[in-house]
């Protein structure tokens, strides 16, 4: 028999040192459908370990000036650039996104986050009023939360790990991580990173495992005040559950079923390429992807026939090739998952414009048992159809007509999510009033997945509670005082 490759085996990291576990999980390779690695399938008694090293390690980090904390957040992002390129393929290789999107968007987003949070930090004001005729000043200040719990998914593993990670370090809390059981490589290579920055022991703690093992014991631990989630509404309303009988602060950064809105006026040169972008980057797995596309009356034809030959353009290849727009999905189940969609849309007698079923996929001899699908075009389809009203998370989106302005303002908004929107128009006065309209928690006019962290991100109905951005993350991530002075 041949010899197999050694498998790459992760450990959980408590307390600035490796552990191994006593079981494991098979994580694949999705371009080749093969086990590459194996991930620690960690329990209660893990949580248990990590709970203890992080509440050990907090009065110590939570006492150091933001000034300190951001030195050395600022160390683990020069560490973490200096390796961009083995993150960049170790991340292509772990969730299936082309190694170029991985080099230009996950890896120096992830770099960004350290050194933005590092610097935002010290910027931060407190409030302060008086009384003089009660001869009272009132003050308020803003402490650390303790343990934060941190549970990231698996579509952009390294960026929104640390987007986490980040500002609950430099608000001075001690962290707790589950990043997806799919996709952990690059979470476990930045362990080996934290030390060398002078984070320590205890502060930062990544545990491994399912959401239905060790995310269920981190979320209902009692000495884990804060928990900070992004994935998907079941998971979702399952934090909620465990945490209300300990009134757990919760950050919960959901799906969304994003419309595209596009007027008559709008560009088209600049619209079609950023709307087959919006609808496809990453395989179409970002929470912000668009999945509806409205177009008025007068230009649908045209929009649509424009739209299809530059979703036809996009190249699906191994996430290696250059020359690749879109490399596999992350898993054999996700893949099958979003395949019914589109059977399902057939059923219910919609026309596959391109895509599954309709174009051919050409892939090399090793990687046909892949995750790779082609970017799909629906279009003939009802507002009430499951693919316009559930989150699909893959590179599938729909084509619509429209006429009015108040007629698609209310189908956008007519799904349970509301997360983003773009809004396609040349008319200053229709963008504003659009924009406010829509129920979503980002809208991008004339572009999309333009970011100021600055600024809050995150949804409205389904698509989550809270805010994620410079002010709101450190609201977040503090509790608030109010004191009173009488002199």
């Amino acid at each position: 028999m041949a010899a197999t490759k050694a498998l790459l085996m992760l450990e959980n990291f408590i307390d600035g040192k490796f552990l191994p576990c006593s079981s494991y999980i098979d994580s694949y390779d999705p371009s080749t459908g093969e086990v590459y690695c194996r991930v620690p399938n960690s329990g209660r008694e893990e949580i248990e370990a990590a709970v203890k090293a992080a509440r050990e390690a907090f009065p110590s980090w939570s006492s150091r000036s933001p000034q300190e904390r951001s030195r050395v957040l600022n160390q683990v992002a020069d560490l973490l650039e200096q390796s961009l390129e083995e993150f960049a393929q170790a991340e292509s290789k772990d969730q299936g996104k082309t190694l170029a999107l991985a080099r230009t968007m996950d890896i120096p987003r992830s770099v960004q986050n350290f050194r933005f949070f590092a610097s935002s930090i010290l910027h931060h004001t407190s409030e302060c009023t008086q009384m003089d005729h009660l001869g009272c000043m009132h003050y308020t200040v803003r402490t650390p939360v303790g343990v934060a719990g941190l549970i990231s998914p698996w579509n952009l593993p390294l960026y929104l790990l640390t987007w986490k990670i980040a500002p609950a370090m430099a608000a001075g809390n001690t962290v707790i991580a589950k990043p997806s059981e799919l996709t952990s490589v690059t979470a476990w290579m930045l362990c080996k990173l934290l030390d060398k920055a002078g984070v320590p022991p205890g502060v930062v703690n990544i545990v491994f495992g399912t959401g239905l093992r060790v995310g269920e014991a981190l979320v209902s631990h009692p000495e884990v005040p804060l928990i900070s989630f992004t994935g998907s509404q079941p998971t979702a309303e399952r934090i909620t559950q465990l945490s209300a009988p300990h009134c757990k602060k919760l950050s919960l950064e959901l799906g969304g079923k994003n419309p595209a809105i596009i007027f008559e006026d709008a560009n088209l040169d600049e619209c079609v390429p950023a709307t087959v972008r919006s609808s496809f980057a990453n395989q179409g797995e970002i929470c912000l992807c668009t999945s509806r596309i409205f177009v008025q009356k007068s230009i649908y034809s045209e929009f649509l026939k424009r739209f299809v030959e530059a979703t036809r353009e996009w190249k699906v290849g191994i996430p290696s090739d250059p020359l690749a727009s879109m490399g596999a999905l992350i898993s054999k189940a996700h893949l099958e998952k979003v395949r019914s969609y589109v059977r399902k849309a057939l059923a219910e007698g919609a026309q596959i414009r391109c895509g599954e079923g309709v174009d051919k996929l050409s892939l090399p001899a090793r990687n046909k048992a892949g995750y790779f699908m082609l970017p799909t075009v629906i279009t003939d389809i009802k507002d009430e159809s499951c693919c316009m009203t559930e989150e699909i998370f893959g590179p599938v989106t729909c084509v619509v007509p429209f006429d009015s302005e108040e007629e698609v303002i209310e189908r956008a908004n007519s799904v349970k999510y509301g997360l983003a929107a773009t809004v396609w128009s040349s008319n200053v006065g229709r963008v504003h009033r659009v924009a406010k309209k829509l129920q979503s928690g980002l809208v991008w006019t004339n572009c999309w997945l333009i970011r100021e962290l600055n600024l809050p991100f995150g949804g409205m109905k389904s698509s989550g509670i809270g805010r994620e951005g410079a002010k709101d993350s450190y609201d977040f991530f503090t509790e608030i005082k109010t004191i009173t002075i009488k002199h």
